[in-house]
């Protein structure tokens, strides 16, 4: 397996407005620039396991092998079906990941379990819906944990555990409670899509391979604030246990450690 710390801005996999710039199209031509790379086929393939939106940062784990690939991929699979048929905490998970968020606003508790369903809604811009909260959208599962509130700026840095992997549901999740995501361009509270325009771009992004881009905002924009910081796991092959730490972006530091790091 690969884990790779992706840079906001970076897609994962060809979609939309993004064909060509993307960590798989990057993966597929670091193994065909190997020496005799057709010597071993089970190598030639490498693949994200799981996504991250285009404007998150951090940990993205990939698979080297078809063994590893389907291992990794039931890891995934597992986690949500522990949220969908349990309500216990403690069945045992073959992969946990965290991530670090900046939200408006100030949240008041130190610790928000967040059980709202995800489910999709027809969007002028996004051809198969756009994902957003809803009560007969499928179960899903985020834990915050607040780690610092600024009062001045009216935001609040938190740690966000998902249980579940269901598309763009920490930036659903958190609107959803009333803190969208700092700088979100598409999600408002109550985990809807600010805008519903449908006129399109008249931008040519033909260079890439991609379409005519709506006005409105649509799940590829970036500008919020997430960054994937650690993922622990099982190792496909071992089973040994790994962790695995992205370092955090200075917007993502505690205040304290941001001024050591200053």
């Amino acid at each position: 397996m690969i884990a790779l710390r992706k840079p906001s801005g970076l897609q994962v996999l060809p979609g939309g407005l993004f064909q060509q710039r993307t960590v798989l199209t990057q993966l597929q031509w670091r193994e065909a620039c190997k020496p005799n790379c057709s010597s071993n086929q089970e190598m030639a393939h490498p693949v994200p396991v799981h996504r991250l939106g285009r404007g998150t940062s951090g940990v993205l784990l990939c698979a080297k092998t078809k063994l590893a690939k389907i291992r990794l991929a039931a890891y995934f699979a597992d986690g949500t079906a522990v949220v969908k048929n349990s309500d216990s905490a403690s069945a045992r998970r073959k992969i946990l990941k965290k991530y670090r968020a900046l939200v408006t606003g100030i949240v008041e508790d130190d610790e928000v379990v967040i059980k709202q369903p995800i489910g999709m809604m027809n969007y002028h811009g996004v051809a198969k819906g756009l994902y957003v909260a809803s009560p007969s959208g499928k179960p899903s599962l985020s834990k915050v944990n607040v780690l610092e509130r600024d009062t001045e700026k009216h935001q609040t840095l938190v740690e966000v555990e998902i249980q579940s992997g269901r598309p763009h549901q920490i930036r659903i999740h958190l609107a959803f409670i009333g803190h969208p995501l700092l700088g979100d361009p598409l999600y408002d509270s109550g985990g809807q899509p600010k805008c519903f325009n449908s006129e399109v771009d008249d931008r040519n992004h033909a260079q890439d391979g991609g379409y005519q881009r709506p006005v409105n905002p649509v799940p590829g924009d970036c500008g919020y604030h997430l960054h994937a910081h650690q993922v622990a796991l099982a190792q496909p092959i071992t089973d040994v246990a790994m962790h695995v730490v992205a370092p955090l972006p200075s917007n993502l530091l505690m205040r304290k450690t941001a001024e050591l790091h200053g």
